[in-house]
């Protein structure tokens, strides 16, 4: 059984949709459509339902999904260990949503070849949704997202509440988020969602930017504001380089931890998340 089938299989039960499966696959619909074909016939049985809503697991199609994540997952484990150099047990992989990256993984890399010197890390960054998808196929064993979404045999939970808050090249009041030299930052639809409700009277702003490190560079460079994570921005506040609007509504950005709940490895797992409890810790030492 090829193993890109399974995967075929896994995308369109996640999206419901064999037009979507095929996208995030970048391959054509009729492909996907002959890989569950192909299943379907060695299985000699239906895995998909066809409704005016969507697509829907059938019985069969319940039974085979747990078995086609282990495998495509166990697949993507035994090439990542084959390429490993003598020296190395293992491997360990985590995908940091890209905002983040900075603030996260040098600290957490750091603390894994301290604690786990014969483990190959590797960090991998991403926005949530294919950060989700590498983690339900196997190649990653961990994640920090900022929307994550409930899957089968994974867990989910909070990683850490932080400020986002409003600064500028000048000192000067809330009058900054309505001025040319604005830089809005996608935070996440509930950061939009907010900004929309506390600002109703802004318009659009000429730039927008989905990093974070993109528009704090553009502000620094050309002058401006811009809402940043309050740890992105601590020490050019206290070099003087950035000022923080005093009256202006700080937000909070919640990002989660996601991991498989029967990991290869549970004390390899273990030691990752102690050491991204650390780098959180950290974070919140500066920020308070």
């Amino acid at each position: 059984m090829n193993i890109e089938h399974l995967r075929a299989f896994l995308e369109v039960a996640a999206t419901g949709s064999f037009q979507l499966a095929a996208e995030k696959m970048h391959i054509t619909q009729s492909t996907t459509s002959a890989r569950i074909k192909t299943l379907e016939d060695r299985l000699n049985q239906s895995l998909f339902i066809r409704k005016r809503k969507g697509i829907e697991l059938t019985s069969a199609g319940h039974h085979l999904h747990r078995h086609a994540l282990t495998a495509v997952c166990s697949w993507e484990r035994a090439r990542q260990e084959i390429a490993l150099p003598d020296e190395m047990t293992g491997v360990f992989s985590l995908g940091i949503q890209l905002n983040h990256w900075d603030l996260i993984a040098p600290a957490w890399l750091n603390y894994m070849q301290q604690k786990a010197p014969e483990i190959s890390t590797r960090v991998i960054s991403d926005y949530s949704e294919p950060l989700m998808r590498m983690l339900r196929d196997g190649l990653l064993d961990m994640a920090i997202l900022y929307a994550p979404q409930q899957r089968p045999n994974l867990t989910v939970k909070k990683f850490m509440d932080e400020d986002i808050i409003l600064v500028s090249t000048r000192d000067e009041g809330l009058e900054t988020i309505s001025g040319t030299g604005y830089v809005f930052v996608d935070w996440g639809d509930n950061f939009q969602a907010e900004h929309n409700l506390a600002f109703p009277e802004v318009s659009l702003p000429r730039l927008s930017v989905g990093l974070g490190p993109i528009g704090l560079s553009h502000i620094l460079k050309h002058g401006g504001s811009g809402y940043f994570l309050k740890n992105m921005v601590l020490t050019l506040l206290e070099q003087g380089q950035l000022y923080c609007i005093e009256d202006a509504p700080d937000f909070k950005l919640t990002t989660y931890l996601a991991y498989p709940e029967e990991p290869q490895d549970l004390s390899l797992q273990t030691t990752a998340i102690s050491g991204l409890k650390k780098v959180a810790d950290s974070l919140n030492e500066m920020e308070s």
